[in-house]
């Protein structure tokens, strides 16, 4: 794969500096980050706290008040266009 040209000084001098002192040319490779690993059990509480929330805060709401957050949120929506 050929290397793509850029028209910035000092990245052609670091590439020839590379290659006089015979370092490799390529960057060398990113690491990947592990991601730490989740308590499973943890992981099912949220799970569950998140699937009764809407539920939940929905039956506590009064019509009233569930009305001016549909409007207010469908306002939102038609100002971005």
């Amino acid at each position: 794969m050929a290397k793509k040209k850029t028209s910035d000084v000092n990245v052609t001098a670091f590439d020839i500096l590379r290659a006089v002192t015979g370092e490799p040319t390529e960057a060398p490779a990113k690491k990947k980050r592990s991601e730490p690993e989740k308590n499973p059990a943890a992981v099912a509480l949220g799970r569950l706290g998140g699937l009764k929330g809407g539920k939940a805060r929905a039956e506590k709401l009064s019509t009233k008040k569930r009305s001016e957050i549909a409007k207010k949120a469908a306002q939102a929506r038609w100002k971005r266009s």
